[in-house]
C-alpha cells in the first residue's frame, strides 16, 4: 500500500555490496524516503551499513522485511534476483531490482509476470539513463543511424558471476535501444576470456530495423576507463561523455534559399552533475507514489536483457567457428 501523502516511504535494501550500500547511503538521506533496514547475507557487512545510518534494522533474510516496507532495492548477485523479487511482488511491495534484472528471460518473465498480476511495481536499476548527460542526448536524438558505444573499464573482482556483456555493455544496448525505438534485425559479435572464466572482452554489431547501426565494445580488463557514446544521424552528430557528464553536439545549419554551404555548428551543452543513482532512486520513489511512471520498467528491462543474451549467444557462436 503506498504511504499517506506526507508520511515518509520506508525502504529497505537488499543486498549491500559494491552498489548496494550506495543505495542505502542515499536512500538514507533523500527528502520523504527513510531507509528502515537492510537485508545481507553477511550479518558483520550488514550491521556494519545498517550502523551507518542510525534507526536501521539489520537482517540476513529479505522475507523478514515484508509488512514493514513500502518498497525495496534489490542489488544481491544476479542469479538470485527472482527468487528475491517474487515474495516481495506477490506481496504488493514495489521492487526496484539492479540490473540485469535476471540471468534468463524465463526469470525475467516470472518477474514481470507477477508485477503484472499484482498490480506491483517493477523497475531495473539501468542507472546509465539516468546519466543527465544521457539524457539530454536522448532529447536531441531524432533518427540515428549509426551509434558508437566503448564502456571500458579495469578489472575488479566483483559482478564475476556474470561476463562482460551483462556487467557492462547492457548500459549502452539498452540506451541504443531506447534511442532506436525499433526492433533489432541482427547481431553480430566477438568476445575474449581474458582474466577470468568469462569473457572479459567484447565487441557486438546490431543492426535495427530500418537500419540503424550500433557498435558497442565493453571491457573490463582495460588499462584507461572510458564510457562514451557518439550517435550520427542526418545533419548531426552528438558526442557523450558518460563519466564526465559532458556532452558535445555538431550540427549543420543552413539558411533557407541560401547559396552558401551549411555552417558547422558546435554547441557544447552543460547538463546538471546530480549522481544518475540519485536520480534513478527519486524517479522509483516518485513512481511509488503514483506521481509518475517509472522510465525503466521491466518490459524495459527485459529487452535489454533479451538483447545482451543474443549478444552472448554471437559471442558462443564465434568461438564455435573458431573451432
Amino acid at each position: 500500500m503506498t504511504p499517506a501523502e506526507g508520511a515518509p516511504l520506508r525502504v529497505a535494501v537488499v543486498g549491500v555490496g559494491h552498489l548496494g550500500q550506495h543505495h542505502a547511503r542515499l536512500w538514507a538521506t533523500m527528502e520523504g524516503c527513510r531507509l528502515v533496514a537492510v537485508v545481507d547475507a553477511d550479518a558483520e557487512r550488514a550491521r556494519a551499513i545498517a550502523g551507518k545510518y542510525g534507526d536501521v534494522a539489520s537482517h540476513t533474510e529479505a522475507q523478514r522485511l515484508v509488512g514493514g516496507v513500502d518498497a525495496v532495492s534489490i542489488a544481491v548477485p544476479t542469479l538470485a534476483h527472482k527468487e528475491v523479487a517474487i515474495p516481495f511482488l506477490e506481496a504488493g511491495i514495489p521492487v526496484l531490482v539492479e540490473k540485469p534484472m535476471a540471468p534468463t528471460l524465463e526469470d525475467a518473465d516470472a518477474m514481470i509476470g507477477t508485477a503484472s498480476r499484482t498490480g506491483t511495481l517493477l523497475g531495473v536499476g539501468h542507472t546509465e539513463r539516468f546519466n543527465p548527460a544521457i539524457a539530454e542526448l536522448a532529447r536531441r536524438v531524432k533518427r540515428p543511424r549509426f551509434i558508437e558505444c566503448h564502456r571500458l573499464g579495469s578489472f575488479a573482482p566483483r559482478s564475476l558471476d556474470i561476463d562482460v556483456v551483462l556487467d557492462l555493455m547492457i548500459h549502452d544496448l539498452d540506451i541504443a535501444l531506447s534511442l532506436v525505438g525499433g526492433e533489432v534485425k541482427s547481431v553480430a559479435a566477438v568476445g575474449v576470456a581474458a582474466l577470468t572464466r568469462r569473457v572479459d572482452i567484447a565487441n557486438a554489431r546490431l543492426v535495427f530495423e530500418g537500419g540503424c547501426v550500433a557498435n558497442l565494445t565493453a571491457s573490463r580488463v582495460s588499462a584507461a576507463k572510458t564510457r562514451k557514446i557518439r550517435v550520427f544521424q542526418r545533419d548531426s552528430y552528438l558526442s557523450c561523455d558518460c563519466a564526465a557528464g559532458a556532452l558535445e553536439h555538431y550540427r549543420l545549419e543552413a539558411d533557407a534559399g541560401s547559396a552558401q554551404r551549411p555552417t558547422i555548428v558546435h554547441e557544447t551543452v552543460s547538463v546538471g552533475p546530480e549522481e544518475p543513482l540519485l536520480r534513478e532512486l527519486s524517479a522509483f520513489a516518485a513512481a511509488v507514489r503514483g506521481r509518475a511512471p517509472f522510465p525503466v520498467a521491466g518490459g524495459e528491462g527485459r529487452r535489454a536483457l533479451a538483447a545482451a543474451l543474443a549478444v552472448a549467444r554471437a559471442i558462443e557462436e564465434s568461438f564455435e567457428t573458431e573451432e
